[in-house]
């Protein structure tokens, strides 16, 4: 038996449970009915709400394996106290199902109002409404509030707002924007969108869980992929249009940054990091995924993944226009969307196809493409065919994503990270970040196509993995069939793990996929483990690194 209060939270844009901002909660529950305690705990909501004046405010709730997540709506002004109210609502319902003295009703009251008192700001509230009725995007966080978007946005401190009646409404403007999200392949594909905006001579903005970038300047290293990073990039005035990478952490925590966008791309869906804010199946982390369809205005576009068993199924739940893309122009979504003269990308005859809905556009060879490895790195086929299908939804055109495909490579300027490629004599290395299953068999396959007379490969887990999910990481490794592995410490990850656990655990799980024991090394760091197989490789090798951390350091050793 198990009621214990997990975490509170501010939810600022339209999220997993509904479009409202406010507070969500999340329990842990277990050994009892978890749908009878989450209307026990609305119950507590709605005698809460009038004692501060908030007939209007809703309640709902999510149940998954775990526990409940309750999340209450509630004024953008207001949503510390809303925090306040929920937890307070779980306090009576915990002390009623376990007949402990409840809180003070009293005492609770007093702080509730107490709170409220503190927090509410009514200019910020007249701001907002007054946006709306006037059609202007209004940003707000706990220390500002923006109107309008790049060239043309002000910002003000919350607490320091002029009347409404002084602002000149007329001059605000958005810009462009669109979301990208999935199991893999965000990052690539909002660094392939910002070269392309770049061959249509857009100032690009992107925001990504490695760095902030307007045009060719970045502002700020770091994760950036939730809203703290998209209101920073918006507030820019260089910045023309927006490519939000949208990590399923910000959305669970925090709800989506922007509404209002053009397009948002849903790449895939595989499993990664269940287990985190009621995110207990890859099927939920699907619906995760898919909040990104909350975001897109009325003629917005759903670009999907068609060659993804998971997005498939995720798509039967929106009811939204969507542009399918495939590897095939046999996929059978494909094959219907054309027949119903609908948008697709795909590929035919070793090209990139484009149908608008009444004509077909051949854009060019997949193996022309420079981050497809002539065809050979797949993963990156489908990360072009959907930021094909998201530009063309944004309105660029042919030429412009041509040019944008053919001049973004695979070295560490243009997708640092992602698949660099380093020629060191006959010698090649690959640097990857790969760090799930999905990811990493991805970039097993491609280098397992790749002719060369001996294989090298470096890897090292984070110590959060469950033993269950290294040993599946190990194995995808193995299938590379190669001649050295070199198991790296992560020293930066280890999280709760002893020196040598990981790495030990992964010999163990080479050996359980019949790798010899001979060919299995050891690094005390990616660097070490770098420079160990820069040692090893001969005449014509190819090299795979997995770096999880150290990437700058092993991409200067290799560029020297």
């Amino acid at each position: 038996m198990k009621l214990e209060f997990d975490e509170s939270r501010r939810l600022t844009g339209p999220n997993l449970l509904w479009q409202h901002p406010g507070a969500l909660v999340d329990v842990f529950v277990e050994g009892y009915d978890k749908e009878e305690i989450a209307k026990r705990w609305q119950s507590w909501v709605a005698k809460l709400l009038p004692v501060i004046g908030w007939q209007q405010e809703q309640s709902t709730y999510r149940v998954h394996t775990h526990g409940i997540s309750l999340a209450i709506s509630a004024p953008m002004d207001a949503l510390y106290t809303a925090c306040e109210l929920a937890q307070h609502a779980w306090e009576f319902t915990e002390a009623e199902l376990t007949q402990a003295n409840a809180p003070e009703w009293q005492q609770i009251e007093s702080k509730l109002r107490e709170e409220l008192d503190k927090e509410v700001n009514p200019r910020l509230m007249q701001f907002i409404r007054t946006a709306t009725e006037k059609g202007v995007t209004c940003i707000t966080d706990d220390d500002y509030l923006s109107l309008g978007m790049g060239a043309t946005v002000d910002t003000w401190e919350v607490r320091q707002l002029p009347s409404p009646d002084d602002i000149d409404w007329e001059k605000y403007q958005d810009i462009p924007l669109a979301l990208i999200t999935g199991t893999n392949g965000k990052s690539t594909s909002v660094r392939l969108a910002s070269q392309i905006a770049k061959a249509a001579n857009k100032s690009a903005g992107v925001t990504s869980t490695d760095f902030i970038k307007v045009g060719e300047h970045i502002i700020d290293t770091g994760d950036y992929s939730g809203p703290g990073g998209a209101r920073m990039l918006i507030r820019d005035a260089r910045t023309e249009i927006a490519f939000l990478e949208v990590a399923r952490g910000g959305i669970l925590r925090r709800g989506l940054p922007v509404t209002n966008v053009r397009a948002s791309l849903v790449t895939n869906v595989a499993e990664d990091h269940l287990g985190q804010y009621g995110i207990d199946t890859v099927e939920e982390l699907a619906e995760a995924k898919f909040v990104v369809s909350k975001a897109l205005d009325q003629s917005g576009t759903l670009v999907l993944n068609a060659d993804n068993e998971l997005v498939i199924e995720q798509s039967k739940s929106v009811d939204v226009p969507i542009c399918w893309f495939s590897e095939s122009h046999n996929n059978a979504l494909v094959r219907d969307q054309v027949q119903a003269n609908k948008p697709a990308v795909f590929g035919h005859e070793g090209d990139i196809v484009y149908f608008d809905g009444q004509q077909m556009h051949r854009l060019c060879a997949i193996a022309d493409v420079p981050m497809t490895f002539a065809g050979a790195a797949k993963h990156n086929v489908q990360n072009a065919l959907g930021v094909v299908g998201l530009c063309f939804a944004l309105g660029f055109t042919q030429a412009e994503i041509v040019s944008g495909l053919m001049s973004f490579g695979s070295n560490p300027d243009d997708n640092p990270g992602r698949g660099n490629q380093y020629q060191i004599g006959s010698n090649r290395f690959i640097v990857d970040f790969a760090h799930n299953e999905h990811s990493m068999q991805a970039v097993v396959n491609m280098t397992s196509s790749m002719p060369a007379k001996k294989k090298i490969v470096m890897f090292g887990h984070a110590g959060d993995r469950t033993d269950t999910e290294m040993r599946d990481l190990t194995h995808a490794v193995a299938k590379l069939d190669a001649d050295v592995y070199i198991t790296s410490e992560v020293s930066k990850y280890l999280r709760g793990r002893e020196p040598k656990e990981v790495t030990d655990l992964s010999k163990k799980f080479l050996l359980e996929k019949g790798v010899n024991a001979e060919k299995i090394m050891y690094a005390d760091s990616p660097v070490s483990g770098a420079k160990l197989a820069m040692e090893l490789a001969d005449d014509h090798a190819v090299v795979l690194l997995f770096t999880l951390s150290e990437r700058e350091e092993v991409h200067e050793l290799l560029s020297q």
